[in-house]
Parts: C-alpha cells; sequence; structure tokens
C-alpha cells in the first residue's frame, strides 16, 4: 500500500501469538481515529485458518488494548465482503455486538455467482448482438495508457470533474507487482478504442476496478460485449465476477441505471458493512464466557 502513503498515515497492525503471526489488520490514522484501512476497498480484520471463536476474541481484545494504551479512543472497520473469504466471517459481527459497535455505512455490491447460472437480460443479450454486429473485437493490453488518456480519465473528468483513485504511473506499479493479478481488456471497433474495463484477480473473484466507454458504448454494445464475453469465455475457474458497488451519497443512493446493467449479467447484492467501535468498550469481551 505504500505506492500511496502520502495520502494516509499508516497505522497497520501485526498480531503474534508467541512467535507465530494470526493476524493482519491494514489500517490508518486520521485524527486520532484508527480505520480499518481507508485505502483499501475491501479491506477488514484477516485471521489465520482455521481458527476458533476464543482465539477471535482474544486477538481482537489485544488490538483494541493496544489502541488504548496509544491513546486512541475509536476504531472503524470494514467487513470483508463474503464473497472475498475463503472461510466464514461471521465472528467479527459477533464481536460487534458485544462491543456495541454502530454501524455507520453500508454499501452495496453487485457480483455475479457462476454456481446460479443466471440467465442474461433481453437488454444485455441485445447489447451483446449489437456488438458483434458492429464487428467489435476484445484486446488484453499490458499497458494502460490508451485506456486511461483516451477513456476513463476523460469520462470521469466530463461526467464527475474527477480522476480515477490510481494513477496511470501506480497500476503500472502494481502490474509490476502483481503482473498476474491485475489485467486490462480494451475493446476495438476497427483500429478505435471504444471502451475498456481493468480487473482486479483473486482466487475467487474477479473485480472490475474500473469500467468505461465512449460515448457510443450503448450504440455500439462496446460494453454489453466485453462484459458478455468476460463473464462467460475467460477466467472459467473464478466463481464470483464483482462489478463493485453503484452507491452514492456516503452509501445512502444507489446509481439505478448502474446497478440495472450489471443486474441483468446476473449479478446479484451483496454488502460491506462499516462500523465504529469505542475502544473504550473492550472490557465488554471478557465477559463473554463468564
Amino acid at each position: 500500500m505504500e505506492y500511496h502513503s502520502d495520502m494516509f498515515t499508516d497505522f497497520s497492525l501485526l498480531v503474534f501469538k508467541e512467535d507465530k503471526l494470526v493476524a493482519v489488520l491494514p489500517a490508518n490514522i486520521k485524527d486520532g481515529v484508527v480505520y480499518s484501512h481507508q485505502g483499501l476497498t475491501y479491506g477488514g480484520l484477516f485471521t489465520n485458518f482455521p481458527i476458533k471463536l476464543e482465539d477471535y476474541i482474544t486477538i481482537f481484545y489485544d488490538i483494541l488494548q493496544f489502541l488504548k494504551e496509544q491513546h486512541v479512543k475509536n476504531l472503524v472497520i470494514k467487513k470483508i465482503p463474503s464473497i472475498y473469504c475463503t472461510t466464514s466471517n461471521e465472528a467479527l459481527e459477533y464481536v460487534l455486538f458485544i462491543l456495541q459497535a454502530n454501524l455507520l455505512k453500508t454499501e452495496t455490491l453487485t457480483s455475479i455467482d457462476r454456481g446460479l447460472d443466471l440467465p442474461f437480460s433481453r437488454s444485455r443479450v441485445n447489447g451483446n448482438k449489437r456488438g458483434i454486429k458492429n464487428a467489435l473485437t476484445i484486446k488484453e493490453d499490458e499497458d494502460f495508457e490508451m485506456f486511461w488518456k483516451q477513456i476513463l480519465e476523460p469520462n470521469l473528468q466530463h461526467r464527475f470533474q474527477t480522476l480515477p483513485v490510481h494513477s496511470l504511473d501506480e497500476m503500472r506499479l502494481l502490474k509490476t507487482r502483481f503482473p498476474e493479478n491485475i489485467k486490462q481488456f480494451n475493446v476495438f471497433k476497427e483500429a478505435n478504442l471504444v471502451a475498456g474495463t481493468t480487473l482486479f484477480i483473486t482466487d475467487d473473484v474477479i473485480h472490475c476496478q474500473y469500467i468505461s466507454g465512449d460515448e457510443d458504448r450503448n450504440k455500439n454494445g462496446s460494453l454489453d460485449f466485453l462484459f458478455t464475453n468476460l463473464v462467460k469465455d475467460l477466467f472459467p475457474d473464478k466463481r464470483y465476477f464483482d462489478f463493485g458497488t453503484s452507491n452514492e451519497n456516503n452509501g445512502k443512493s444507489i446509481n439505478k441505471g448502474l446497478q440495472y446493467w450489471k443486474e441483468g449479467f446476473g449479478g446479484q447484492t451483496y454488502v460491506q458493512n462499516v462500523y465504529e467501535i469505542n475502544v473504550n468498550n473492550l472490557d465488554l469481551l471478557n465477559s463473554i464466557y463468564d
């Protein structure tokens, strides 16, 4: 995460049992509050496997005790979405209940579960047909410059007056470090770039970090064509295809058109909750086994 260390004051924690690393909490600190790292979309508390509930509670208690010693009053923590977990992540919910944690935010993410094999909507099927009719082609690109400069940055500037979370140089750096986990796919009409997506790849999940197309994307069916091919033909060993969030207004509203488009591929709704814990409540964990 050091590639954007200038944006965050790191406060990541490692938890050891004797000499064995048993948990990691990527985190940063801001105005006396420790956050489950704000530079990570799906960060949270990561533990070794298998882990017993009593050990999980002990780990959480030790983290809160350390934060109290550092004069931190509050911990804001994200729960890792279930599709990114290789085992149950529900122990956190129980600990949060005992600690009387405050739910700050719920964000949705739309993901395809290949095991459900849900059909595409008529709109997505017709969009793919337009892409075929327009003789579109898909190519994997080892660099991001064409997509960043011709499609992504202009679209974000025009629609939202903003830039991508990752700069072009940052994406290139991450690609060198994780060459098999970050891939760029572009769509062309003849020799012209018309759409693309940047994918982050884990053991079970394909995550769409960026999706963007030119102003004729609906007319040409470029994005429907791209994702029909990605979902159906590429990465057959991955169970989930995660389109990410459609939320706006800090989770309190949803971009209806974007949500409709994602669900057209068979996407289902999952959530990520963000909680605030009063560190002084740590002693509540001591009463569980009384």
